[in-house]
């Protein structure tokens, strides 16, 4: 389909994006644009203005902060999966980062743009959801930083304000077991369901992708893991609390007994 009218413009800086965002509250921001255009080509998204910020290079970094490492919103994805430093320091970001998509789509793509879009079958969004990472904003008033658990607010929505920029993600230093499994028709495609474990101050946390209206925090198996239960058993209470669509490629119910299996997988490699 055809995408219908819109006008563009080219920032120069976050400041000249956040200010553009003002004088148009119906414009959109463009990173890499790999989920944006799809959803305008069907009408899904109608902004009347696009914002291009994907060439600002001062938004593109892997950096050490402290117990934290950084990473600049319009850090390709590509990039991310091949990056040194999250290899060592957040190995799930990296290895998640390497399954996006295609090739074309992790060269183009970027992390902050992805978790601006808000899309709950998204797979950094779940992973960045187990990691307790935080993410910083900057707008009219200043800079803000959001913890993950309140970042993603519905679909397609997330704590962002309209006039409001996305420009650093900070995720923890981790050196317990970890394991992104996800399941899919094919490579290129959206997972049909996903689990992202982590092992992290003594227990583990577990964020589901594709099962809800946002990215969740499976809290059912993190309890029973936090109890003694072993991976199947915890893994049964995979499906709380969630709300998985029904689609042209899965209904709710296959959905929900993929989560259990995958979360036992996940659980049992991470608890290895």
């Amino acid at each position: 389909m055809i995408p219908a009218p819109f006008d563009y413009v080219r920032a120069d800086s976050v400041d000249d994006a956040i200010a553009r965002l003002r004088e148009d509250p119906e414009g959109k921001l463009l990173a890499g644009g790999h989920s944006l255009l799809p959803a305008m080509k069907l009408r899904l998204a109608r902004p009347s203005t696009l914002i291009d910020i994907g060439r600002l290079r001062d938004l593109a970094y892997i950096r050490e902060d402290g117990d934290r490492v950084a990473i600049g919103a319009l850090t390709r994805h590509h990039d991310v999966a091949t990056s040194e430093l999250l290899r060592q320091a957040c190995p799930i970001v990296a290895h998640a980062a390497s399954v996006v998509g295609d090739p074309q789509v992790r060269h183009v793509g970027t992390i902050g743009g992805s978790c601006a879009h808000g899309d709950p079958a998204g797979d950094l969004p779940s992973v960045l959801l187990a990691l307790e990472a935080e993410f910083v904003a900057r707008g009219p008033s200043g800079e803000r930083t959001i913890p993950a658990s309140g970042f993603f607010t519905s679909l397609f929505e997330t704590a962002l304000a309209p006039d409001e920029v996305l420009t650093e993600i900070r995720v923890p230093r981790t050196s317990g077991g970890w394991a992104y499994l996800k399941f899919n028709r094919r490579a290129i495609d959206w997972a049909i369901v996903g689990v992202a474990a982590v092992r992290a101050n003594g227990g583990v946390r577990v964020g589901l992708t594709n099962m809800g209206l946002t990215p969740l925090r499976a809290t059912g198996v993190e309890e029973a893991i936090a109890s003694g239960a072993d991976p199947a058993a915890a893994a049964a209470r995979a499906d709380e609390g969630t709300a998985p669509p029904a689609d042209a490629f899965a209904s709710d119910e296959y959905r929900r007994e993929l989560a259990k299996v995958l979360v036992r997988r996940a659980l049992e490699q991470v608890l290895a």
